[in-house]
């Protein structure tokens, strides 16, 4: 008789990390980038350079494949021929995996002129409403209707000026994929600024796309009548970089992350000096020396790009358990992003939760427990809790963890840490 065997992470804490680590390419990038490939109608192949094997790079590969795409593979590289995509429905199943499939609507309304998709799925993280998305496409001439619990899109775009209610990620690179091939010129104003839109409209222009403004809140858009094929790597993951460098100063280590761009992450490395720790910057790496606790930060607030990420939140918490003092962190971008705190407590963190405010009560020493990852910014917090605390972990729930991170107990166990993947059957299979 076959189990179904459940994959966790076992650590055994206490160890300090030292080395050096290469970051690959930013999941929040690479994914708008391959829904952008839906725009290239011609038989030119395009060929996205070392990319992350990712959970949710799976998700979408299998959605691409589902519209028509081919998708090979070669090494690190993906090769993708999208001129035989004629299908305007995402099955539901496949749009639940992950929040980001919600990208797919400005591509494809704006190469067939119609498309119809499920709400889409995620991490638990709170709400995270579409309506920006929605009421920026309406206004570039969609005609939406929501019913039976799916969205029907249709229409022919038309450029035209979309003033964002937020700066929202998401929102900004749906309307600059709808705005690539509509007729005439698409202004969005209150455009998110994060690294991940100038890549996106680096990948968009290296196609024949006519974008400008990514990186600032006014974007311009002149539609085109056609992309082709071409050859890309997208930026480095400033979030996967954050996380490397919050795991040496949890566990008082040295740790360099390397073929990362420094300002990127400048947010961070700020907070961490203002704690206390050494922070050196190179050309295309930096690192980090934290041989004493943190010292308390008084008040961390969560905001859109160039402000502090809140993809970064749970890890910096986690380290501020360990710190030298009261701290406080208040969540603006995710109602639901406080839910690694209960299983932070389990390891003997003092954390206080009201709204959206955690208050921080640094503590000597963690404890090992067994842990639950109940989404992917939670479960990265949860190991690198692990790493620092006195004897055994378990983390369950590590699909979410490797939907974002790419060989994580891999790069940890290279850096010293004591972290492995190991399966076991359920409880309730055992006593049944």
């Amino acid at each position: 008789m076959e189990w179904n065997c459940v994959e966790r992470y076992q650590v055994q804490g206490g160890l300090p990390l030292v080395g050096t680590v290469k970051v690959g390419g930013a999941k929040n990038s690479i994914l708008p980038v391959l829904a952008a490939a839906l725009l290239n109608e011609s038989r030119e192949e395009i060929r996205l350079q070392q990319v992350p094997a990712l959970g949710d790079v799976r998700a979408m590969l299998s959605i691409l494949r589902c519209l028509g795409a081919r998708v090979d593979q070669e090494g690190e590289d993906l090769l993708l021929q999208t001129a035989d995509v004629d299908c305007d429905h995402v099955p539901d199943a496949l749009m639940r995996e992950m929040r980001s499939s919600i990208f797919l609507m400005g591509p494809l309304l704006g190469r067939l002129g119609r498309v119809r998709i499920s709400y889409p799925g995620g991490c638990a993280i709170g709400l995270r409403p579409i309506n920006l998305h929605l009421e920026g496409l309406q206004q570039l001439g969609a005609v939406i209707e929501e019913k039976g619990g799916c969205i029907e899109a249709r229409g022919r775009l038309r450029g035209g000026e979309v003033t964002l209610a937020y700066p929202s990620v998401g929102a900004t690179e749906n309307l600059m994929l709808a705005a690539v091939c509509a007729r005439g010129s698409t202004v969005i104003n209150n455009a998110a600024c994060e690294p991940e839109i100038a890549d996106l409209q680096n990948f968009l222009n290296m196609l024949g796309a006519r974008v400008s403004g990514a990186g600032s809140p006014v974007i311009r858009i002149r539609g085109v009548r056609g992309l082709h094929g071409g050859s890309y790597r997208v930026f480095p993951d400033r979030i996967v970089a954050g996380t490397f460098l919050l795991a040496a100063v949890l566990t008082r280590g040295c740790v360099t992350v390397e073929e990362v761009i420094p300002e990127h992450f400048a947010s961070l490395t700020k907070l961490l000096e203002e704690a206390g720790a050494e922070v050196e910057r190179g050309a295309a790496a930096v690192t980090v020396r934290a041989a004493e606790p943190l010292r308390a930060l008084s008040r961390v607030k969560t905001g859109p790009y160039p402000g502090f990420p809140t993809d970064l939140q749970p890890q910096l918490l986690a380290a501020l358990t360990l710190a030298d003092g009261s701290s406080t962190i208040i969540e603006h971008v995710f109602k639901g992003r406080f839910h690694h705190v209960p299983e932070l407590r389990k390891m003997g963190a003092r954390i206080e939760l009201s709204g959206h405010r955690a208050v921080i009560r640094g503590v000597r020493r963690l404890s090992g427990a067994a842990v639950q990852a109940t989404d992917l910014r939670a479960g990265a917090a949860l190991t690198l809790a692990a790493l620092a605390a006195d004897g055994e972990s378990t983390i369950a729930g590590i699909g979410h963890i490797e939907r974002g991170y790419d060989g994580l107990p891999e790069a940890l166990a290279r850096l010293g840490g004591r972290i492995s993947r190991e399966k076991s059957v359920p409880e309730e299979v055992l006593s049944s």
